[in-house]
């Protein structure tokens, strides 16, 4: 039998990162996994993330693709770099307006960047447009954080048809750490790409008129894990409500094994 093809998307790890808990935990997890099953790692390629000392180089057969984001052409230029210790390769998303400048998601004086919605547009079609070039199907596609939270709607939307996505079981997993009260109903047109026209489709994002893109990650996801001990409580709320297949909280050496038990159990009812 063939290895179970897993895509780990996350907007930090560790070393590259070291922004929270989402960089240890995605670290850790995918090398639990790596054996048993095939792994994949994409993330965004940030300013600070060093390219010689962590010996990235870019992909030229997987560069080239422009990502429209509001009627705009950015350039995707894809990197590479083997997780030390491993024989993960672990994929950079980069353009130079979105990614290349020297902090994460805030200015020097912690100012969150306007355009983060765009950049988290970016990324997130990005992601499809650069698993397409792989000419690889994931049979889990598991999403760590709010930067991650639209590839779920995008799949079973604008990607649903794609024959390489078809078989694909989305995880999201959201985190008490987000960015997103500085979006606004702005980010309703900018997520509204090919595919997502109906105004419906991105409602389960907004709460009151606020954006809230760990609600909508878990609502489109075909099933949720816990990242965070606790969440916010509208999430926490959410997160127990919902009736999909699911993964509590749990200290992280439990975690990871309880992963990889989760995804074997959702291939399995996939495959039943």
């Amino acid at each position: 039998m063939s290895k179970k093809r897993v895509l780990f998307v996350t907007q930090e790890m560790d070393p590259y990162t070291a922004l929270g808990e989402i960089s240890e935990k995605v670290k850790n997890l995918p090398q639990k996994g790596h054996g048993p099953m095939d792994v994949r790692i994409l993330m965004p390629k940030f300013g600070p993330i060093n390219e010689r000392r962590h010996k990235l180089h870019e992909v030229v057969r997987l560069s080239g693709l422009n990502i429209i984001v509001e009627d705009e052409d950015y350039p995707l230029i894809i990197k590479v770099a083997s997780l030390p210790s491993t024989r993960m390769q672990v994929y950079f998303l980069d353009n130079e307006e979105f990614f290349s400048r020297k902090n994460h998601f805030h200015d020097d004086d912690d100012v969150a960047f306007e355009d983060n919605q765009e950049r988290m547009v970016f990324f997130c079609k990005g992601v499809f447009e650069t698993v397409k070039k792989f000419g690889w199907a994931p049979d889990l596609i598991h999403c760590h954080g709010w930067f991650t939270s639209l590839i779920p709607v995008y799949l079973k939307t604008v990607y649903k048809d794609e024959p390489i996505f078809e078989n694909a079981t989305c995880i999201f997993t959201p985190y008490q750490t987000t960015l997103e009260g500085h979006f606004n109903d702005k980010f309703r047109e900018i997520a509204t790409i090919m595919g997502v026209e109906e105004e419906a489709v991105l409602d389960p994002f907004f709460v009151d008129g606020k954006v809230r893109l760990q609600l909508g990650g878990m609502h489109y996801a075909d099933a949720i894990t816990k990242g965070s001990e606790k969440l916010l409580d509208d999430e926490e709320a959410k997160f127990d409500e919902f009736d999909k297949p699911k993964l509590d909280y749990l200290p992280e050496e439990e975690n990871i094994t309880a992963n990889v038990e989760f995804y074997k159990s959702l291939v399995t009812e996939e495959e039943a």
